[in-house]
């Protein structure tokens, strides 16, 4: 179970709410990229926690220690310009070619994040690397409001 300490993921997730978490993949769907189904690829009317993707818990390098909770958008591999799969709103004003973002073309294979709540991905603002397979903890399951609170206020977060 995750424990959401920030708003970047409202409205389907609040800071205080507890998350139930599976190990990752257990429940992957076939032709899903390391079991994780992504916004680009769920099928139409598919939902996980309030919109289409799954929500997936991994471990970034700018933030050592802290779980990030966040969607993800799309699957990329090594060396692919992703420019033309990413959606223009979710990208900084102004860029229009994979040279102007930062991890474009992708230096590895994995995912394109975001948390719901942000304006940005999070590999253009700075927040993330390309979240690759090893570094995904687990996949977000079912939220229960409020309860998470408990163990932030336990673990002093």
């Amino acid at each position: 179970m995750v424990a959401v300490q920030s708003g970047s993921m409202e409205p389907h997730m609040e800071r205080g709410d507890l998350i139930v978490v599976s190990e990752p993949a257990r429940f992957g769907a076939d032709g899903t990229a390391a079991g994780v189904r992504t916004a680009h690829g769920a099928p139409s009317g598919s939902r996980t926690l309030g919109a289409r993707g799954d929500v997936i818990v991994f471990s970034s390098p700018a933030l050592p220690g802290t779980p990030i909770i966040h969607r993800a958008h799309f699957h990329v591999e090594r060396g692919e310009n992703w420019y033309g799969e990413a959606n223009p709103e979710y990208l900084p004003p102004g860029v229009d070619s994979c040279t102007e973002l930062t991890r474009c073309p992708a230096p590895r294979t994995g995912f394109v994040t975001k948390g719901d709540a942000n304006d940005r991905y999070d590999q253009v603002n700075g927040n993330s690397p390309i979240v690759t397979a090893d570094r995904i903890r687990a996949e977000a399951r079912v939220r229960i409001p409020l309860l998470g609170h408990v163990r932030l206020a336990l673990t002093g977060a």
